[in-house]
């Protein structure tokens, strides 16, 4: 709990002064056996004259700190960004709820998402997923469950994602200490958030172990030049490549592991900030 206070103070220090939305609601998903929170986030009114593009977010934390307040002004930036309605999802926290819990809540989100889309106001032919850090696995692993159920996505918003299943990378040694996160810091998210050793073989915690990347939905990948994450999504990208799936990825220079909310004093952040933008308003089909 300490360590979670901690970071909800953290986290505004550096972060964009809050973006107004047109309107801002938090629904309760009544799941089995739990409750899960999901905040609307719809930016401009546009008179519900027809359905809008929605983008289902996970924020980061490393599966164990963060939620819906942490991450609230990077969701404002990305619907007003992106024109788009954003659907944050306050999913389950280890240790009290360990893998798959977070993936299990994920899941539901998307197909939640989906039931109510007529009443939302959302077009299920323009759905994205996106996240950052512990987020972004989210994101991309629901990618790849869409893929398998027959879940049309038009993008996934992958920033600075983890995605290996051992942080044994030359990335990760070279910045083990003195880049934001640590090693041991990385490893202590996982170990309260792994029941086991070999939940760190599963896909949905490590999809760069996914056996098949083909016809998942086209990626638009953020990564930062001074993060341990660097060389696993540097991989994922050309693993996406490889499975022709449509992928741009790029290295933010200069950055760190969540520069994304560091937007109130890192212009490269609100570059960044634009350029997600751009890429939801892309698969869309809203342009500028």
């Amino acid at each position: 709990m300490a360590a979670r206070a901690a970071y909800a103070r953290a986290v505004l220090t550096l972060d964009v002064a809050p973006v107004a939305m047109h309107e801002l609601h938090d629904h309760r998903l009544r799941l089995p056996g739990r409750e899960i929170t999901v905040r609307q986030y719809v930016p401009l009114a546009h008179g519900w004259a027809e359905p809008q593009p929605g983008l289902l977010f996970f924020h980061g934390g490393g599966f164990t700190i963060g939620s819906i307040e942490t991450h609230d002004r990077l969701c404002r930036v990305l619907a007003r960004a992106g024109g788009c309605h954003v659907y944050s999802v306050d999913y389950r926290l280890a240790p009290e709820h360990r893998f798959p819990a977070a993936v299990d809540d994920a899941f539901a989100a998307l197909d939640w998402l989906r039931a109510q889309a007529p009443v939302l106001g959302v077009d299920v032919a323009r759905l994205a997923v996106g996240g950052d850090s512990a987020g972004g696995t989210l994101a991309t692993a629901t990618a790849l469950h869409a893929r398998d159920r027959g879940i049309p996505l038009v993008l996934q918003l992958l920033i600075y994602p983890g995605l290996a299943a051992r942080q044994d990378t030359e990335s990760h040694r070279r910045m083990a200490h003195g880049f934001l996160i640590d090693a041991d810091v990385i490893q202590w998210f996982f170990q309260h958030y792994l029941r086991q050793d070999a939940d760190r073989t599963d896909w949905r915690f490590a999809p760069l172990l996914a056996p098949n990347l083909t016809q998942a939905a086209p990626v638009w990948l953020a990564l930062a030049e001074f993060d341990p994450l660097l060389d696993e999504g540097l991989a994922y990208a050309r693993r996406l490549r490889d499975a022709a799936v449509p992928v741009s990825c790029t290295v933010f220079e200069g950055m760190v592991h969540a520069f994304f909310q560091h937007g109130g004093f890192v212009p490269a952040a609100r570059r960044a900030h634009a350029a997600a933008g751009a890429a939801l308003r892309a698969a869309f089909g809203t342009g500028d």
